[in-house]
Protein backbone atom coordinates (compact mmCIF):
# COMPACT_ATOMS: atom_id res chain seq x y z
CA UNK A 1 0.00 0.00 0.00
CA UNK A 2 1.38 3.45 -0.91
CA UNK A 3 2.32 5.78 1.94
CA UNK A 4 0.07 8.76 2.52
CA UNK A 5 1.81 12.09 2.19
CA UNK A 6 2.62 13.36 5.66
CA UNK A 7 2.25 9.95 7.31
CA UNK A 8 4.37 9.03 10.31
CA UNK A 9 6.56 6.80 8.18
CA UNK A 10 7.77 9.83 6.22
CA UNK A 11 9.26 11.61 9.26
CA UNK A 12 12.26 10.82 11.42
CA UNK A 13 13.50 12.17 14.73
CA UNK A 14 16.65 13.68 13.20
CA UNK A 15 14.63 15.54 10.57
CA UNK A 16 12.41 17.05 13.24
CA UNK A 17 15.42 18.19 15.28
CA UNK A 18 17.20 19.64 12.25
CA UNK A 19 14.11 21.60 11.24
CA UNK A 20 13.53 22.86 14.77
CA UNK A 21 17.15 23.93 15.13
CA UNK A 22 17.04 25.92 11.90
CA UNK A 23 13.80 27.64 12.86
CA UNK A 24 14.82 28.37 16.47
CA UNK A 25 18.08 29.91 15.24
CA UNK A 26 16.41 31.93 12.51
CA UNK A 27 13.23 33.11 14.21
CA UNK A 28 13.64 32.45 17.92
CA UNK A 29 12.08 29.74 20.04
CA UNK A 30 9.10 31.80 21.19
CA UNK A 31 8.09 32.69 17.63
CA UNK A 32 8.17 29.12 16.30
CA UNK A 33 5.17 26.82 16.59
CA UNK A 34 5.02 23.05 16.36
CA UNK A 35 2.86 23.51 13.27
CA UNK A 36 5.64 25.56 11.70
CA UNK A 37 8.19 22.86 12.45
CA UNK A 38 5.89 20.27 10.91
CA UNK A 39 5.53 22.44 7.82
CA UNK A 40 9.29 22.71 7.50
CA UNK A 41 9.55 18.92 7.51
CA UNK A 42 6.47 18.46 5.35
CA UNK A 43 4.12 16.56 7.66
CA UNK A 44 1.01 17.11 9.72
CA UNK A 45 1.62 18.78 13.08
CA UNK A 46 0.26 15.78 14.97
CA UNK A 47 3.04 13.59 13.59
CA UNK A 48 5.65 15.53 15.57
CA UNK A 49 4.35 14.16 18.84
CA UNK A 50 5.65 10.74 17.89
CA UNK A 51 9.13 12.19 18.37
CA UNK A 52 8.79 14.79 21.11
CA UNK A 53 6.08 15.44 23.70
CA UNK A 54 6.25 19.24 23.33
CA UNK A 55 8.31 22.18 22.08
CA UNK A 56 10.07 22.67 25.42
CA UNK A 57 11.38 19.11 25.34
CA UNK A 58 12.53 19.63 21.78
CA UNK A 59 14.50 22.75 22.77
CA UNK A 60 16.02 20.97 25.76
CA UNK A 61 17.01 17.94 23.68
CA UNK A 62 18.72 20.16 21.11
CA UNK A 63 20.68 22.08 23.74
CA UNK A 64 21.63 18.98 25.70
CA UNK A 65 22.78 17.17 22.56
CA UNK A 66 24.99 20.12 21.70
CA UNK A 67 26.58 20.24 25.15
CA UNK A 68 27.03 16.46 25.25
CA UNK A 69 28.76 16.56 21.85
CA UNK A 70 30.95 19.48 22.97
CA UNK A 71 32.08 17.74 26.15
CA UNK A 72 32.70 14.44 24.39
CA UNK A 73 34.72 16.10 21.65
CA UNK A 74 36.85 18.05 24.14
CA UNK A 75 37.52 14.97 26.26
CA UNK A 76 38.76 13.23 23.11
CA UNK A 77 41.28 16.02 22.50
CA UNK A 78 43.69 14.79 25.20
CA UNK A 79 44.93 18.26 26.07
CA UNK A 80 48.68 18.58 26.78
CA UNK A 81 49.87 18.78 30.37
CA UNK A 82 51.67 22.10 29.88
CA UNK A 83 49.12 24.85 30.66
CA UNK A 84 50.13 27.12 27.77
CA UNK A 85 49.85 24.29 25.25
CA UNK A 86 46.58 23.14 26.82
CA UNK A 87 45.19 26.68 26.59
CA UNK A 88 46.11 26.90 22.92
CA UNK A 89 44.46 23.53 22.29
CA UNK A 90 41.31 24.71 24.05
CA UNK A 91 41.14 28.00 22.14
CA UNK A 92 41.56 26.37 18.75
CA UNK A 93 39.18 23.55 19.62
CA UNK A 94 36.42 25.88 20.79
CA UNK A 95 36.54 27.99 17.64
CA UNK A 96 36.70 24.99 15.32
CA UNK A 97 33.94 23.00 17.03
CA UNK A 98 31.49 25.87 17.34
CA UNK A 99 32.06 27.34 13.89
CA UNK A 100 30.91 24.04 12.40
CA UNK A 101 27.70 24.23 14.45
CA UNK A 102 26.65 27.86 14.24
CA UNK A 103 22.90 27.27 14.66
CA UNK A 104 23.36 24.98 17.65
CA UNK A 105 25.68 27.48 19.35
CA UNK A 106 23.30 30.37 18.73
CA UNK A 107 20.35 28.47 20.16
CA UNK A 108 22.37 27.22 23.13
CA UNK A 109 23.29 30.76 24.17
CA UNK A 110 20.23 32.76 23.15
CA UNK A 111 17.47 30.43 24.27
CA UNK A 112 18.58 29.58 27.80
CA UNK A 113 15.93 31.98 29.09
CA UNK A 114 13.22 29.87 27.48
CA UNK A 115 14.11 26.66 29.31
CA UNK A 116 12.00 25.49 32.21
CA UNK A 117 13.78 25.77 35.59
CA UNK A 118 14.47 22.03 35.68
CA UNK A 119 15.85 21.95 32.13
CA UNK A 120 17.85 25.12 32.73
CA UNK A 121 19.56 23.49 35.70
CA UNK A 122 20.65 20.53 33.57
CA UNK A 123 22.06 22.67 30.75
CA UNK A 124 23.78 25.04 33.16
CA UNK A 125 25.40 22.04 34.83
CA UNK A 126 26.80 20.88 31.49
CA UNK A 127 28.02 24.39 30.67
CA UNK A 128 29.81 24.57 34.02
CA UNK A 129 31.49 21.23 33.31
CA UNK A 130 32.87 22.65 30.08
CA UNK A 131 33.87 25.98 31.64
CA UNK A 132 35.62 24.07 34.43
CA UNK A 133 37.97 22.53 31.84
CA UNK A 134 39.27 25.97 30.89
CA UNK A 135 39.29 27.25 34.45
CA UNK A 136 41.41 24.26 35.48
CA UNK A 137 43.94 25.07 32.74
CA UNK A 138 44.12 28.69 33.87
CA UNK A 139 44.53 27.79 37.53
CA UNK A 140 47.36 25.39 36.73
CA UNK A 141 49.05 28.11 34.71
CA UNK A 142 48.72 30.58 37.57
CA UNK A 143 50.10 28.04 40.05
CA UNK A 144 53.16 27.53 37.83
CA UNK A 145 53.70 31.26 37.36
CA UNK A 146 52.91 31.06 33.64
CA UNK A 147 49.67 33.07 33.71
CA UNK A 148 48.88 36.40 35.30
CA UNK A 149 45.18 35.95 36.03
CA UNK A 150 43.60 37.51 39.11
CA UNK A 151 40.18 35.87 38.70
CA UNK A 152 40.34 32.56 36.79
CA UNK A 153 36.56 32.08 36.80
CA UNK A 154 35.87 35.53 35.32
CA UNK A 155 38.70 35.09 32.84
CA UNK A 156 37.21 31.74 31.83
CA UNK A 157 33.88 33.34 30.98
CA UNK A 158 35.56 36.22 29.13
CA UNK A 159 37.73 33.91 27.02
CA UNK A 160 34.83 31.64 26.11
CA UNK A 161 32.69 34.64 25.16
CA UNK A 162 35.46 36.00 22.95
CA UNK A 163 36.05 32.67 21.21
CA UNK A 164 32.35 32.05 20.71
CA UNK A 165 32.06 35.47 19.10
CA UNK A 166 33.83 34.13 15.99
CA UNK A 167 30.49 32.57 15.04
CA UNK A 168 28.90 35.99 14.59
CA UNK A 169 31.15 37.05 11.74
CA UNK A 170 33.25 34.23 10.28
CA UNK A 171 32.22 32.87 6.89
CA UNK A 172 33.99 30.34 4.69
CA UNK A 173 35.51 31.88 1.61
CA UNK A 174 36.45 35.15 3.28
CA UNK A 175 39.87 36.77 3.39
CA UNK A 176 40.90 34.72 6.42
CA UNK A 177 40.73 30.94 6.66
CA UNK A 178 39.53 29.29 9.86
CA UNK A 179 43.11 28.28 10.83
CA UNK A 180 44.12 31.93 10.33
CA UNK A 181 41.33 33.01 12.67
CA UNK A 182 42.30 30.37 15.23
CA UNK A 183 45.86 31.70 15.26
CA UNK A 184 44.79 35.33 15.63
CA UNK A 185 42.42 34.55 18.47
CA UNK A 186 44.93 32.29 20.19
CA UNK A 187 47.44 35.16 20.14
CA UNK A 188 44.86 37.44 21.79
CA UNK A 189 44.06 34.84 24.45
CA UNK A 190 47.77 34.25 25.13
CA UNK A 191 48.47 37.96 25.51
CA UNK A 192 45.49 38.33 27.84
CA UNK A 193 46.68 35.74 30.36
CA UNK A 194 50.48 35.79 30.23
CA UNK A 195 52.56 38.21 32.34
CA UNK A 196 53.71 41.38 30.66
CA UNK A 197 57.51 41.38 30.07
CA UNK A 198 59.35 43.52 32.65
CA UNK A 199 60.85 45.68 29.88
CA UNK A 200 57.36 46.75 28.79
CA UNK A 201 56.19 47.83 32.22
CA UNK A 202 55.98 51.51 33.02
Amino acid sequence: MARTQGSHSDITGPRVREAALRLFAREGYAAVSMRQIAGEVGVQAGALYNYTPDKQTLLFDLMKAHMDDLLTAWEAEAAPEHPLEALERFARFHIRFNTERADAVFVSYMELRNLSPKNFEVIEGLRRRYEDQLEHILRRGVALGLFDVAEPKITTMAVIAMLTGVNTWFRDGGRLSLPDVETIYWDMVRRAVTPEPAANRG
